[in-house]
């Protein structure tokens, strides 16, 4: 049978016994991965592996020898409990063989949990488990966690009062990450928050996101936009060595100047216009941006636009200049801007 997407997530963490097996397909392994992890701990527990009521079979592994899956299927294990019998990477070609320990599987023996990348919909394999009564088939697609998602891996990781500025950043964190780090990031946060009662904030979430480029990227902007002219030079180099170039970095800071003209431009003000950014920020960056919007106003901040498109067109262009040095010397005027 079919799981919808919807349903998915419910049944991963409470499967039902009485089905034989499940197959779980998608394009991202990782993804695939975490929800097989789930079901597999919430059908055999914490233990299940240690007390060897794990089988894994690797696909390869099942087409030279087909009787394995049944063998582990119906294996009587040395400890008392439910028993998975788990097939990793499978493929259409083992479609007869998974059918056939389906339609051997009675109560009481191992459940099948079988993992695939991405099948098409006339996959024999998928419509192995499709059209069984029997089993489940869901698609894992690319799609980032819900906020009940979300709310259920904090809970897992013991964390229960989070801000709403902290829901709203970490939601915007798992589009930037992938489900594996973004995973490994609550985890984090949850063992940062050990003995503290506090509510979950957006500083405990920047605090233990991963830092990235992007983020090199913004302290080079904000000491810039800061007027900081000294602490420029040192931030590029570090940027330089991770890889960065001169027209990324010339488009991340009109981006950023851009944005801090609509928040200054607004007729009701910095402190109306930093409400309209879409996406909204949220904590600490929202304060700076608004500083940052009201220190520097309409008209410079256009002034810093123009040199930011200037320098955009000679690094685009055939000329053969010096670009990172270009690009340091049209920040540092910007940042000397702002203290006239």
């Amino acid at each position: 049978m079919k799981l919808s997407t919807r349903d998915a997530a419910a049944y991963f963490k409470r499967p039902d016994t009485s089905k034989s097996g499940l197959l779980i397909y998608g394009a991202d392994a990782m993804r695939v991965a975490l929800r097989r992890q789930e079901v597999i701990k919430a059908l055999i527990g914490e233990n299940g592996e240690e007390e060897m009521r794990l089988t894994r079979i690797a696909g390869p592994d099942l087409r030279k020898d087909p009787a394995l899956l049944l063998d582990a299927v119906k294996a009587q294990g040395f400890f008392p409990g439910p028993r998975v019998a788990f097939v990793e990477d499978a493929a259409d070609g083992l479609s007869a063989t998974i059918l056939g320990a389906l339609s051997e599987w009675k109560d009481g023996d191992a459940h099948v949990i079988v993992t695939a990348g991405q099948l098409a919909a006339r996959s024999k394999l998928r419509k192995a488990f499709e059209d069984d009564p029997s089993a489940y088939a869901v698609g894992i697609y690319d799609d980032p966690p819900g906020r009940d998602e979300i709310e259920r891996s904090l809970k897992e990781a013991g964390l229960n009062d989070i801000s709403q500025d902290a829901m709203s950043a970490l939601i915007a964190l798992s589009r930037d990450l992938g489900p594996g780090d973004f995973r490994q990031t609550i985890e984090k946060i949850g063992l940062f928050k050990i003995g503290d009662d506090l509510p979950l904030n957006v500083e405990d979430v920047e605090a233990c996101a991963p830092q990235s480029i992007e983020a090199g990227i913004d302290d080079v902007l904000n000491v810039t936009a800061d007027g900081e002219a000294h602490k420029i030079g040192p931030v590029l180099r570090r940027l330089e060595a991770q890889g960065v170039g001169a027209v990324g970095l010339c488009i991340g800071a009109t981006r950023h100047f851009k944005t801090l003209h609509t928040v200054a431009s607004d007729p009701g003000g910095p402190g109306a216009g930093i409400g309209k950014l879409r996406p909204p920020v949220f904590g600490p960056r929202r304060g700076r941006i608004q500083r940052q919007a009201s220190s520097w106003g309409m008209h410079k901040l256009e002034r810093a636009l123009t040199l930011l498109l200037d320098t955009d067109l000679t690094l685009r262009s055939t000329a053969r200049v010096p670009e990172m040095a270009l690009m340091e010397r049209t920040l540092l005027r910007i940042a000397w801007m702002n203290r006239r």
